[in-house]
């Protein structure tokens, strides 16, 4: 396949500025470079893309890298046959033509230098600066004579570790990946493939996350036909055959123009036509494709406000078409994007989609982060929390990913891992108990939102409060939603082989394997069946170390409450002559007190046994039952009786009636069954026990 051929969003190019000439380039580099007082001819068309972006741009730090990287690739040329040096002009125009600032530049001129000339990293930092030098080391490869087959991995292990620190660096690998595969065509078919997999499943995904739209659509197109050329040449004949069919756009595009113009909205209305991908999407998706399927409506207006007046008058004059209606303004996409989106029928029927925003949003729905600049410099605004720079992508996918990178040292399990993570290109916010957000994957689950917030910590976890509600582990979460992660205070306590069911996010499921791969012995302990205790009736009646001021009285400690010393009591006379003791906080007191019964004083004895009924709340796990009772056996408590009700969404209520030698131990019982993994609270029973 040639060059040309691997190229086919040429069609949607933008109008005005010609494709450069790299063998006119490559003549030019090889006379070298010109006198001090001028720039090169063979960098003219970065010079003029960058000064369209920024027109006061020093390009001395440019003109000094060019000299360097000609004369550095002297000598040196591609398989295309043309000089090396038109490969970094190449690149460093694409993200001239995206707005990048000279630091970014700098570095794409330089960014092969280090890795296929005599150049040092050293040499580059002394002439362009530390900056230029990081970004020049974080796109640079390493050597296969020294990682072999995990050189691959291993590289774009150091290219996102890079990233994490300077977004710059993934920008350049863009742009660097974009024009190899514009060229990709004089390479055999099977690298071809190779290359091409890789940049789908990779490069294309991290495009989209850094908002890089217009790199990540041609990508697509170059991915496209070389993975499936009879697909893409279905398209391209398609897209031929239909090359008027954006006359009907025109119609409708000039319609608008007119409505906006009688609205008094100053807005520039633009035809976008697809490129390959999307219209073979939209083919699977229709059986029948409209002549208006071939391109988007364009509207760009000033600012915000606009916007949303645009879209009024729309709706207003046309038919919209309600369920293509999406705000993405209000809330923006993870990756920085902005738009409204919407879709109107015209008066002969004709749908057209159509896209409203800022002239802004549009600059950074095209070039993502590039379009940002340096996100590293000062501003008057306070300082980041914790001493981080302020990165937009930091706070998302990208810190998720750095962390769990770091537990992966097999360069097999991390590259199979990050094709995994990226393949989830949609993303919720949820919010924290403490209010602060936390990203996460559309799909996400409590188990997810556990190891994002507490890492390792999170095998503790025994559950989840969703906006308030108790919730499993294996709860699903939207965008949105509160989440409030319980933790056992037995840090020993470790995940459930069932949790990697749950898991959807990379980190979570390596934090999960990697504890059952290093504690066997844990994980086929909970994946054992559970034991049922036996229930066990009284050998003894219940005693009472209540006193109160009636000779000959019976005392008897309440069910519905079960007091202990220190309690503070009272007493109401029942039949028989008897005394019931409850604790004052009890609703049967208010009950009797309602009644008018006259309370009778209480005080503890001397005597230390006492016997009160706890309830448990769990969720339910393997083990788990015979884990309690063998916590309260530990703690010197005898079981009288045990009742455990039927599990309901997966949470087990428990009650036990316990037989204390000494009333001051309950504190210590109670916080050592809520010390078992999977028990969310122990509390004193409030109702009538269901044994005596």
């Amino acid at each position: 396949m040639s060059a040309e051929a691997a190229n086919p969003g040429a069609h949607s190019r933008r109008r005005g500025r010609p494709r450069i000439d790299l063998r006119r380039i490559g003549r030019a580099a090889l006379l070298g470079p010109t006198g001090r007082d001028r720039l090169p001819d063979a960098i003219s068309h970065v010079v003029d893309a960058h000064r369209a972006h920024h027109p006061d741009a020093d390009l001395a730090q440019l003109h000094k890298a060019y000299v360097l990287a000609e004369s550095s690739h002297r000598g040196q040329f591609r398989k295309s046959g043309e000089p090396y040096i038109t490969h970094p002009l190449a690149v460093t125009l694409i993200l001239a033509e995206l707005g990048a600032e000279t630091t970014t530049l700098t570095a794409s001129l330089l960014h092969d230098t280090v890795e296929d000339t005599e150049v040092t990293l050293d040499q580059v930092k002394a002439e362009f600066g530390a900056e230029v030098a990081y970004l020049v080391d974080g796109v640079t490869k390493l050597e296969k004579v020294d990682y072999g087959a995990a050189a691959e991995p291993e590289t774009f292990r150091k290219m996102l570790v890079a990233t994490g620190n300077d977004v710059r660096v993934m920008s350049i690998k863009l742009a660097d990946r974009l024009h190899n595969m514009r060229t990709l065509g004089v390479m055999r078919p099977e690298k071809q493939a190779r290359i091409a997999k890789v940049t789908r499943d990779v490069l294309i995904p991290l495009a989209e996350r850094l908002g890089v739209q217009a790199l990540k659509t041609e990508l697509e197109d170059l991915v496209f036909a070389i993975l499936h050329p009879e697909e893409y040449e279905r398209t391209r004949v398609l897209i031929a055959e239909n090359a008027t069919a954006c006359n009907a756009l025109a119609a409708i595009a000039e319609d608008f123009r007119t409505v906006l113009r009688d609205a008094g909205i100053t807005a520039e209305v633009l035809i976008r036509p697809r490129h390959f991908v999307s219209v073979h999407r939209v083919c699977l998706k229709r059986s029948e494709l409209r002549s208006t399927d071939f391109g988007r409506l364009l509207v760009l207006v000033t600012d915000d406000a606009d916007c949303y007046a645009v879209l009024g008058e729309l709706h207003t004059c046309f038919t919209p078409v309600i369920s293509e209606f999406k705000d993405f303004i209000a809330a923006p996409k993870f990756n920085l994007y902005q738009s409204l989106h919407t879709a109107v029928a015209g008066p002969d029927g004709a749908v057209a989609e159509v896209l409203i925003r800022t002239h802004q949003m549009h600059r950074v729905a095209e070039a993502g982060v590039v379009a940002l600049g340096n996100p590293y410099v000062p501003t008057d605004s306070a300082e980041p929390l914790d001493g981080e720079r302020a990165d937009p992508t930091r706070p998302g996918w990208l810190s998720r990913l750095l962390e769990w990178q770091q537990s992966t040292p097999d360069p097999d399990t991390f590259w199979t891992s990050l094709r995994a993570d990226l393949a989830q290109d949609k993303e919720i916010t949820v919010f924290r108990a403490d209010g602060r957000a936390l990203g996460l994957p559309a799909g996400a689950t409590c188990v997810d939102a556990a190891y994002a917030q507490y890492g390792e910590e999170a095998h503790a976890c025994i559950g989840a409060r969703v906006n308030g509600r108790l919730a499993t582990l294996s709860t699903q979460l939207n965008d949105g939603d509160t989440v409030h992660v319980l933790l056992a205070q037995d840090a020993s306590s470790g995940p459930s082989p069932d949790w990697l069911d749950h898991a959807r996010t990379t980190a979570a499921r390596i934090a999960i394997s990697s504890w059952l791969e290093s504690h066997p012995e844990g994980a086929s302990a909970q994946a054992a069946a559970p034991r049922r205790p036996t229930p066990r009736a009284a050998d003894r009646p219940a005693t009472a170390n209540a006193v109160v001021d009636r000779p000959d009285a019976t005392v008897r400690l309440a069910g519905c409450c079960t007091p202990v010393p220190p309690d503070s009591v009272t007493g109401f006379a029942v039949r028989g002559g008897a005394v019931t003791v409850h604790r004052v906080e009890c609703a049967a007191v208010a009950r009797m007190e309602s009644l008018g019964r006259a309370p009778v004083a209480v005080r503890w004895g001397d005597a230390a046994e006492c016997r009160v009924t706890l309830v448990a709340e769990s969720f339910g796990r393997p083990r788990l039952l015979a884990d309690l009772t063998e916590v309260i056996a530990g703690e010197g408590a005898a079981i009288v009786s045990a009742t455990v009700e039927p599990p309901s969404q997966q949470r087990v209520r428990h009650t036990y009636t316990l037989q204390l030698p000494d009333a001051a131990g309950l504190p210590a019982l109670m916080r050592a069954m809520r010390d078992v993994p999977g028990v969310y609270d122990v509390s004193r029973t409030q109702h009538p026990a269901s044994t005596a």
